[in-house]
């Protein structure tokens, strides 16, 4: 063996090594799991047993996938449509969760997701065909996620939609105890002759408005501030200028406008639909205003409901403000050839759905004017 290879042989053996040395001993360090790390897998697919079972009384001949797998599978009636063209549409509640948690009220959220994610596809004439919803809170409470798919099942139902998927997302230190947030996305079909953008409004078509149920889903932010830290008013407090409680008035579910959008796209009587949300008339009802024209808005011509009042009120807030933070009771605006006004006004009031003309369509720059 050459003498270089014998000197870079070490002289002996650490003694941690050496067959000699006696063997260190141990301590076996305890077991931890995914529950110690706050994540609760069996209680999970208890829930997700329970989710499945709501979801199911949503599915159709279309759905061709159980609750579970990788993928929720959808096939399209290619009879209905012929020439379709898919709609999607994402969403959240937003911070009126935070109204939720404080009173306890977890079935209406559900609903209310359901249906701002339906009117944004159906004022595009789209017709919903599933949904998928995701869900993700710190600690697992069975009882509290049970409730809120139940809300979504029960507005899937109500719009002929399928609840084929979503996820339940456990992720504790991320979200505090008793919290979650809620999200969806829907998708949708229309034939591509029958889509409505907008692009044939026109000089003096008319605005009607429909009616909002309270806040829907936006605004939250400024109104919990407003009747909390401002007002100090308590959520079970009855208020006289909201002939309601503060929590009840402020968890009034986002109505959907499904049911009347298509009987007024049957008849075809519309130009263009706005769903009123974030941002209010001011900035979604540009959303389809073709360049060169604009929108006159008369604010005398609807009552505004007494919550959004008693808001301005109480933080002095400015009409501009609030006409781009609230939907102010107009929840729905559908712009109306002038020469079919009354046909619009008859199919809405066999349906008993209040209305009222709130605007007209005019030359401008894409923007709202107030009256």
């Amino acid at each position: 063996m050459p003498d270089e290879t014998i000197s870079a042989l070490p002289e002996a053996l650490p003694p941690s090594e050496s067959h000699d040395a006696a063997p260190k001993t141990r301590s076996k360090a305890a077991s931890v799991s995914y529950a110690d790390a706050g994540v609760d897998i069996t209680s999970g697919e208890r829930s997700k047993q329970r989710i499945k079972m709501l979801a199911r009384k949503t599915f159709n001949k279309q759905v061709l996938s159980e609750i579970g797998g990788f993928g929720g599978l959808f096939a399209l009636d290619l009879e209905k449509f012929p020439q379709p063209v898919l709609v999607s549409s994402t969403d959240g509640v937003g911070t009126k969760l935070k109204v939720a948690f404080e009173l306890g009220i977890h079935h209406t959220v559900g609903q209310d997701l359901v249906n701002h994610c339906v009117n944004d596809i159906a004022v595009q004439g789209a017709t919903p065909l599933f949904f998928l919803d995701y869900l993700a809170t710190g600690k697992l409470a069975d009882m509290t996620v049970e409730t809120v798919v139940q809300g979504i099942s029960e507005a899937c139902r109500a719009n002929g939609c399928a609840l084929i998927g979503g996820e339940t997302a456990q992720m504790p230190g991320f979200y505090g105890d008793g919290e979650y947030d809620l999200a969806g996305t829907i998708i949708g079909a229309v034939n591509r002759d029958k889509i409505i953008t907008g692009a044939n409004i026109q000089i003096g078509d008319v605005l009607l408005g429909l009616p909002s149920n309270g806040l829907h889903t936006n605004g939250y932010s400024l109104a919990r501030k407003l009747l909390f830290e401002v007002a100090k008013y308590g959520p079970d407090q009855y208020v006289n200028e909201l002939k309601d409680k503060t929590g009840a008035a402020l968890m009034r579910t986002h109505r959907s406008y499904l049911g009347v959008i298509k009987k007024l796209t049957a008849a075809e009587v519309v130009s263009g639909m706005a769903h009123i949300t974030g941002g209010g008339i001011t900035d979604n009802l540009p959303r389809i205003i073709p360049k060169g024209m604009g929108a006159v808005v008369d604010l005398a011509s609807w009552t505004v409901p007494p919550l959004f009042e008693h808001l301005q009120q109480l933080g002095n807030v400015d009409q501009d403000e609030m006409m781009r933070t609230f939907n102010m009771g107009i929840g729905l605006i559908c712009v109306i050839p002038a020469e079919l006004v009354k046909k619009t006004k008859a199919i809405l009031n066999r349906a008993n759905e209040r209305h009222c003309i709130i605007g007209r369509i005019v030359r401008g720059e894409r923007k709202v004017t107030y009256n």
